[in-house]
């Protein structure tokens, strides 16, 4: 018999990853939770966000408590590290801004695994593959999901990464996304600070940014699959069905999503949009609150600016692609004025 090479035999323990990407408001936090109610599968939210808004504001988890204090995440840093605290946080917020950034993202695409820059990129890329390990060894899984969203973290992983990858890249019509960045939301887990906010113009130009980058990884050999969110909307079931086959899971949804509902459990996700928070039954409808809060001349322009990837992507087919979730709890409107995107702008 054949022994495993060392790098085969970590690769055999690896779990299967199914990593969420795409511009932020496009419906990635409710497509997450939605295939991570799967018997085999875990999601973890947003996990570029653990550095800072887990370990070092002790941000609430998923599951209503404090990062520090959950249960679920003290034995997952345990299993990875030996403790969270085996971390120097300074150092992992040094490798991230070295390596795991938009500007990096040419770099990363025709894949510079050499030098001090490749040293850096693996030791970075081992702290997650350390992560999903202990994911899938303490819930049981074999199926993580991390919704992270950059392009940067995505090729990152498939680049230096030990572990299994495949990417959804979810897409939202730019209209209704371009409305939500300039809404204020809230984020209970952070009393007092909301989500960042862009103006229309910004907004729709990263839209553009987002899709071209996955657009350009499509083109690699990285397994990429394409998620539209309004066929999410209009078919639930099966569209979470064929992202759960396609990424590995054995489970079958239909044991939690019926026609336009879906019943989700709490879970143990580090970031996301506010309706993590939600449990129970979620009915899934349109909502074209977009179309008529956005003014005419605006919509127009909108799709504008980007209308090279709304063709690419079909929105010009039917009508009704711009539909999207509503959530029972409303939110509050605000105007265009860009406030809060430090946070965004620090992996740019």
């Amino acid at each position: 018999m054949v022994g495993l090479s060392a790098r085969d035999a970590a690769d055999a323990k690896a779990p299967e990853v199914l990593y969420l990407g795409g511009f932020g408001r496009s419906g990635s936090t409710l497509l997450e939770r939605s295939v991570g109610e799967l018997g085999d599968a875990c999601a973890v939210g947003e996990l570029v966000h653990l550095w800072e808004r887990g370990l070092g504001n002790n941000e609430l988890c998923g599951c209503g408590q404090p990062f520090r204090q959950c249960p679920f995440w003290t034995e997952v840093g345990e299993v990875a590290f030996g403790g969270w605290d085996a971390l120097d946080a300074d150092h992992v917020a040094s490798l991230k801004h070295s390596v795991d950034r938009n500007r990096h993202f040419g770099r990363l695409l025709i894949g510079s695994r050499f030098g001090s820059f490749g040293r850096r990129l693996r030791e970075y890329t081992a702290l997650y593959d350390a992560i999903y390990r202990a994911v899938a060894q303490v819930s049981g899984a074999r199926l993580v999901i991390d919704s992270s969203k950059h392009a940067s973290l995505a090729l990152c992983l498939r680049k230096g990464s030990g572990s299994r990858v495949r990417i959804a890249h979810v897409v939202r019509d730019s209209p209704a996304v371009v409305y939500s960045w300039t809404k204020v939301v809230a984020r209970p887990e952070a009393t007092g600070d909301t989500m960042a906010r862009y103006t229309p113009g910004r907004a729709a130009l990263w839209w553009d940014s987002y899709n071209l980058m996955f657009s350009l990884i499509g083109l690699t050999r990285i397994p990429l699959r394409r998620v539209r969110y309004e066929d999410f909307v209009r078919d639930p079931l099966e569209t979470v069905r064929g992202l759960a086959t396609w990424a590995g899971s054995a489970s079958d949804p239909a044991d939690y999503i019926n026609a336009d509902v879906v019943r989700l459990t709490a879970g143990h996700t580090v970031a996301g949009n506010p309706m993590r928070f939600r449990t129970g039954e979620i009915a899934i409808r349109r909502d074209q609150e977009w179309a008529s809060a956005m003014a005419p001349g605006l919509q127009r322009r909108v799709r504008l600016w980007t209308l090279p990837f709304r063709w690419r992507y079909g929105y010009f087919k039917r009508r009704g692609a711009d539909s999207q979730v509503t959530i029972s709890t409303p939110l509050d409107r605000g105007t265009t004025r860009e406030v809060n995107s430090r946070e965004h702008s620090r992996h740019l």
